[in-house]
């Protein structure tokens, strides 16, 4: 045996996490059926939307891009749960926390940006359509 150390795996028993293919052996590892499930949620939350707009089953847009978006969080949770395996307990919580906080900070960004922009276009002074006509 060499002394050389993969990183990663200093401090772990020999053997540690091999057996499948380098993954940790705590159940970070999907099983078929558990793909399979994330997969058909996958396909129905991508045909929902397509569905709605192609069929024009809403009247409102405006409705109808809400309810878009919300089946879009949904698809992001499954994404995140069957596929990503992102839970309260992998790594210590430490992922699912990483994740909280930057969901926190996209959440004050877009918010942020949406309500300067809302403003300046509420307070912007208006022009004459003769002075927007004008060449320089």
């Amino acid at each position: 045996m060499s002394d050389i150390v993969e990183p990663g795996l200093a401090g772990r028993p020999e053997g540690h996490g091999e057996a499948h293919g380098g993954h940790d052996a705590h159940g970070s590892q999907g099983t078929f059926r558990s793909y399979m499930t994330g997969f058909v949620l996958s396909v129905i939350l991508t045909a929902i939307p397509f569905w709605l707009v192609m069929g024009n089953v809403l009247d409102d847009t405006r409705t109808t891009g809400i309810v878009i978006m919300a089946l879009a969080a949904v698809q992001i949770v499954v994404h995140m749960i069957y596929f990503l395996h992102m839970n309260t307990k992998s790594e210590g919580g430490w992922t699912f926390l990483a994740l909280l906080f930057t969901l926190i900070l996209v959440v004050i960004t877009l918010v942020g940006s949406i309500w300067v922009m809302y403003h300046l276009d509420q307070n912007m002074m208006q022009m004459p359509p003769h002075e927007a006509l004008q060449k320089p």
